[in-house]
């Protein structure tokens, strides 16, 4: 009976045993499967890589922003498509006045000078506007206005009563001719001086519309005929000029246009939104200088300031078929430049690029794009700084 028993102990105990190892194989083969389940999975998920771990390497320079942000920061962007650019020649050069548009405002008498109202440089002044008045009554030979008034008055009394007596006979045709002339010399030199507003002197006015550039002299100051009191400009157009180097001359005559930045200032103006027209390639340069101007005429913006220096890219022949972006679109880090990507509708991306050469608006791109990129243009700065906080490791734009 006890041996009955313990054979019947020892075979329970067996299948307890099997019944545990079954189950223990099992569960092992269960989570293997679970375990190969998830790789695929991951490797589903990330269709760029071989293992979630380096998926998530693979786009840890991703950032997001928001559609909704990035339209309040003005984030916008451009496509790259291929296209023309103009091989560019880099100088510098002056925003000069165009001729004519400027002009010497001179005393048309002697005597002092009295400011009609208190004048300063960058005035605005109209066509005819009095400027000064020149009083000469203080002086040895008196008041010229008074003076050339007298004689006018007297020469038109003369030649009145001598056209009512050349029916007569009584005054010759050659002795009325010469009192004729002499009636009209003393109109001109009457009216030449023109009274002020005061009457107590000559006013001196501007010959047009414009400012004032400069002026010559102070209230009180004496002057002569002739002498420069003033200078009027109109600003309506400008000269850009560049310097042209010896090594570039060969090129001149492909030059049609130029793009300029000028001196405290980022923004690119273009000869050919202003306007402007080539006027002249020099063709010597002078003594002891290795340049030769060369001249654009363009129309002038409020914020072209004559005599201000510039930074020109003088545009030369066209080259088609060259990727290129706007200044705006390129960052740099420690030498080292970057544009960034749109990649959905959130997702944007830093890009590395290598850089050509640019004409003042948009810069050659060598290496780092491709048609059809989505290239931010505006706003780079924003998602620039967007990327020190809001990079996203195990982020993907694939859903």
């Amino acid at each position: 009976m006890n041996k009955r028993t313990i054979i019947t102990g020892i075979s329970a105990m067996f299948l307890l045993w099997s019944c545990g190892a079954g189950h223990g194989h099992t569960s092992d083969h269960d989570h293997d499967a679970h375990g190969h389940e998830t790789e695929i999975h991951s490797h589903e998920a990330d269709p760029h890589g071989e293992h979630g771990e380096e998926a998530g390497a693979g786009h840890s320079d991703e950032i997001v922003i928001p559609e909704d942000k990035a339209a309040a920061i003005g984030i916008m962007t451009e496509t790259v498509t291929p296209g023309s650019f103009r091989e560019v020649i880099h100088t510098s050069g002056e925003i000069l006045p165009a001729a004519g548009d400027e002009a010497a405002v001179v005393a048309t008498t002697d005597g002092t000078v009295s400011f009609a109202e208190n004048y300063t440089e960058g005035a605005a002044v109209s066509a005819g506007q009095e400027l000064f008045s020149i009083q000469s009554s203080n002086l040895q030979d008196g008041n010229r206005i008074e003076k050339a008034r007298i004689a006018y008055l007297a020469a038109k009394d003369e030649y009145e009563r001598a056209s009512k007596l050349t029916g007569s006979r009584i005054v010759s045709q050659k002795e009325f001719a010469s009192i004729k002339e002499n009636y009209e010399n003393a109109r001109l030199a009457y009216e030449a001086l023109k009274p002020s507003k005061s009457g107590s002197g000559v006013a001196v006015s501007a010959p047009f519309k414009g400012f004032i550039k400069s002026l010559a002299v102070k209230q009180g100051d004496y002057v002569t005929t002739g002498t420069p009191v003033a200078v009027i400009c109109q600003n309506s157009h400008l000269v850009l000029e560049a310097d042209l180097s010896q090594r570039h001359y060969a090129r001149r005559h492909s030059i049609t246009a130029a793009n300029f930045i000028t001196s405290g200032s980022d923004r690119a103006y273009s000869t050919s939104e202003l306007g402007g027209k080539l006027l002249s390639v020099g063709r010597s340069q002078n003594e002891g200088e290795y340049y030769m101007p060369v001249s654009f005429s363009i129309r002038n913006t409020d914020d072209l300031v004559p005599g201000s220096f510039a930074e020109i890219w003088l545009l030369c022949a066209e080259r088609e078929g060259v990727i290129s972006v706007p200044q705006s679109a390129i960052t740099e880090e420690q030498g080292v430049n970057f544009v960034y990507l749109k990649l959905d509708s959130q997702c944007y991306r830093k890009q590395e690029v290598s850089l050509g050469a640019s004409d003042g608006q948009r810069t050659e791109v060598l290496d780092g794009l491709e048609p059809g990129d989505n290239v931010v243009v505006r706003g780079a700065y924003n998602v620039k700084l967007a990327s020190a906080s809001n990079a996203i490791p195990a982020h993907t734009h694939n859903h």
